[in-house]
């Protein structure tokens, strides 16, 4: 929550160096943006009330760092073998300026920090690593796509670890963390089809996040079992957090399927039938470990104690609602537009 001016600055930093990066025309521009990014972030992370988040917020500055360091040697090393920072589109260069990138975005097999710094971030750090930090990489990363074998292995290691690495995990930050790995395949594979279709995907998957983060920060909740203890008489509140969780996994009454449809009709119109079987049978296990704790969660019942929810709880009812009623009826508004324009 927003209650200092110092947070306001920081914020407002963090997101004018992600416009700076991707509204660059030279890479170097690119990489003062990205850092700009990233140093008003870490000051957001580290927090006195969580002794986790200092290490937590280490960690992203070693991985972040690491990463730009990378990414500004391999911009001044084609830049001195090519013209002024412009790097030309092939197959090298497309490897070695998007392993950078790819690391800063947590995808897999670049994303062995990414579960550990979530799991001592707040909520609100969380969202922001989970949407926010993802725009700038993912952009630049959109303007050297060229389907290769590095991007489909790229593609299918995310979407494979995302569905695997969610399994056995207990935590609801470790499970939204290989969730978001798996959406990491999925939005690389929207850039085939252009801009505009990843840029949706993004938009849908922010919204779906949001609401889930909504709910879980309003109810201090942050592992399954606890999900038994929320809110029993407040049974709506409950309804609208799985409801948007299925949305997330793709179910298809909800907007969460609608730009997976769209990427598995491209798909097969382009006869990549093995990959697009491999990445929806991966989704159904994302669904899988959705569905455990809705099943849970709506099965067992239990007391609901005092600490459960705070005082500020109820005035996030009416937002919630709006966007589970978005993530509900999105994909029947969607199609009905279709249907008449």
């Amino acid at each position: 929550m927003i209650n200092n001016s110092t947070k306001i600055l920081l914020l407002s930093t963090l997101m004018g160096g992600m416009l700076i990066s991707i509204s660059s025309n030279s890479w170097l521009g690119a990489w003062i943006g990205l850092e700009i990014n990233l140093l008003s972030l870490i000051p957001l992370m580290s927090t006195n009330k969580n002794m986790y988040t200092t290490e937590s917020s280490m960690k992203y500055f070693i991985v972040q760092a690491l990463a730009s360091s990378t990414l500004l040697f391999l911009i001044i090393s084609k830049s001195m073998i090519e013209e002024l920072y412009m790097v030309s589109d092939n197959y090298l260069s497309s490897v070695i300026i998007n392993t950078p990138l790819l690391l800063k975005s947590g995808a897999a097999p670049f994303h062995w920090w990414f579960p550990s710094i979530m799991e001592g971030l707040s909520w609100n750090n969380c969202f922001i690593l989970m949407t926010i930090q993802k725009i700038a990489p993912l952009m630049l990363i959109s303007y050297l796509m060229i389907m290769n074998s590095f991007m489909w292995m790229i593609i299918l290691m995310s979407i494979i670890i995302g569905a695997i690495g969610g399994l056995n995990q207990i935590s609801i930050r470790k499970i939204l963390t290989y969730s978001s790995i798996n959406h990491m395949g999925w939005m690389l594979t929207a850039m085939i089809i252009g801009e505009n279709m990843w840029i949706m995907y993004f938009l849908v998957y922010s919204m779906l996040i949001l609401t889930i983060i909504m709910i879980v920060n309003s109810h201090r909740i942050s592992f399954i079992n606890q999900t038994f203890l929320m809110s029993n008489e407040m049974s709506t509140m409950k309804f609208l957090m799985f409801t948007t969780l299925l949305s997330l996994g793709g179910l298809p009454p909800f907007v969460g399927f609608l730009p997976k449809w769209i990427i598995m009709q491209f798909m097969i119109i382009n006869e990549m039938n093995f990959i697009i079987s491999l990445m929806v049978v991966m989704s159904l296990m994302t669904l899988y470990y959705y569905l455990r704790m809705c099943y849970a969660s709506f099965m067992i019942l239990s007391n609901e104690p005092k600490w459960n929810v705070q005082f500020y709880s109820n005035k996030i009812i009416p937002m919630v609602m709006i966007l589970s009623s978005m993530s509900m009826f999105g994909l029947i508004l969607c199609t009905l537009m279709t249907s008449i324009f």
